[in-house]
């Protein structure tokens, strides 16, 4: 397990790209959804490991809107799995006092997987622990354009005065409204881009491009990743006194 983090030292908001499971599949033989399949169940170890680290926030990209690329297949058995983890997993992140999120444009999406992904936030709205935040048909700038078109419409009816909008602003029309900015941003599997994910969120985040895959990415390696955070000098632009 990992070592506990003293308080205030380590990150109160990571976020994770989780990528690699079709890879780490396909070195084993087997189809890219054995990968999905095996990295859902990673999930629940991150979101455990959280407690201990001082991690309040957890955000993981579950699918792009660039994702819908993929095989007919591919997105079917991810849409499937989604639907699958939902069922199974709600009465447990109750029990472990999870709070669960979606964010990500909804329009696309099947309307059975719409109703699960409400009615597990309803479930678990009352929960004080982790924050665990799951972003699915999500993608930065089409995040940005939507919440730009809120605020549009806001100040053609009269509800805000466009004098008034700054870059304290356009946070309030984001998907993440009620989410503190990440302080911690990892990638895995060995790319080094951040492919779209929480643009405006992580303009002062650190970053960790880690070569493992996403299945096996343990709650060490996490721990390790957050502990090493703490001895980072974040400075927003600013020099040392």
């Amino acid at each position: 397990m990992p070592k506990p983090i003293r308080d205030g030292a380590g990150p109160r908001h990571v976020a994770i790209i989780m990528d690699g499971n079709g890879r780490w599949a396909q070195r084993r033989g087997r189809p890219r959804l054995f990968g999905h399949h095996a990295g859902a169940k990673r999930v629940r170890e991150i979101v455990e490991a959280c407690p201990d680290l001082g991690v309040g926030y957890v955000t993981i990209f579950a699918f792009s809107t660039e994702n819908w690329k993929r095989t007919q297949s591919e997105v079917a058995g991810l849409m499937s799995l989604f639907r699958r983890y939902i069922t199974k997993e709600a009465r447990s992140l109750l029990g472990e006092n999870v709070r669960v999120r979606f964010i990500g444009d909804r329009v696309r999406l099947d309307k059975k997987l719409v109703t699960l992904m409400d009615e597990l936030e309803q479930l678990t709205a009352g929960c004080t622990g982790v924050n665990l935040t799951i972003a699915i048909n999500y993608g930065g700038r089409d995040e940005v354009a939507r919440a730009t078109k809120r605020l549009a419409e806001d100040v053609a009816a009269g509800r805000l005065d466009p004098a008034s909008v700054d870059e304290e602003t356009l946070p309030k029309y984001l998907d993440t409204c009620v989410l503190p900015d990440p302080d911690l941003v990892i990638r895995t599997s060995g790319e080094a881009r951040i492919s779209n994910f929480l643009l405006w969120q992580s303009a002062y985040a650190e970053y960790e491009f880690v070569d493992t895959l996403w299945p096996d990415f343990s709650a060490a390696e996490f721990g390790s990743l957050v502990s090493a955070y703490g001895s980072r000098e974040r400075r927003y632009g600013g020099v040392k006194a």
